[in-house]
């Protein structure tokens, strides 16, 4: 069976959206996927699962963590390759610009066209620079950008449905997942 990654959005960010990792593993196991695995309490798990579409595999999974939260919960799945893909632009987007104050990856339910990746990219400015590669867009922060702001490019709008995680998580999970 193959093996998926999935980053569920906006959960543990207060009191109304509260989703411990172990509740996300009991979802996840009650739909009969298998080798779940959760790794820190952002909405990081992996599991295998017979089902190819991923499509479906989101769906099905959005389903359940609505059901079980009462509130929506965006999930956005990946194959182990995909992210490992991910992981290395990480890597590569990192070498070249060294010394940045903040990376964060916003991994992306569906791949943006030429003109969504190219207006994400022009939000660009003094403060960092938008990168748009396959499903996830990089914002590659310098110094200047007001710490603790994860969208002072401004670019998070144009991206539809994502979520963010860093640099850090990102290669932590390809890490020990890919």
């Amino acid at each position: 069976m193959p093996t998926f990654l999935a980053f569920l959005r906006a959960v543990n960010l207060g009191p109304k959206r509260v989703f411990p990792k172990d509740d996300i593993r009991r979802v996840v196991e009650s739909l009969g996927f298998e080798g779940v695995a959760t790794y820190i309490n952002t909405g990081n798990v992996r599991f295998t699962t017979p089902m190819r579409s991923r499509a479906r595999i989101e769906s099905t999974l959005e389903a359940a963590f609505a059901a079980d939260r009462g509130f929506d919960v965006p999930t956005i799945v990946f194959t182990q390759t995909e992210f490992r893909s991910i992981a290395a632009d990480v890597a590569e987007l990192a070498a070249a610009h060294p010394g940045l104050a903040r990376h964060y990856v916003s991994l992306l339910k569906d791949e943006l066209s030429s003109a969504q990746a190219a207006a994400v990219e022009a939000t660009s400015g003094d403060v960092g620079r938008m990168v748009v590669r396959g499903r996830a867009a990089h914002a590659l922060l310098g110094d200047g950008y007001q710490s603790g702001e994860v969208d002072p490019l401004a670019a998070t709008k144009l991206l539809g449905i994502a979520t963010n995680r860093t640099h850090t998580v990102v290669t932590a999970v390809a890490e020990r997942w890919c």
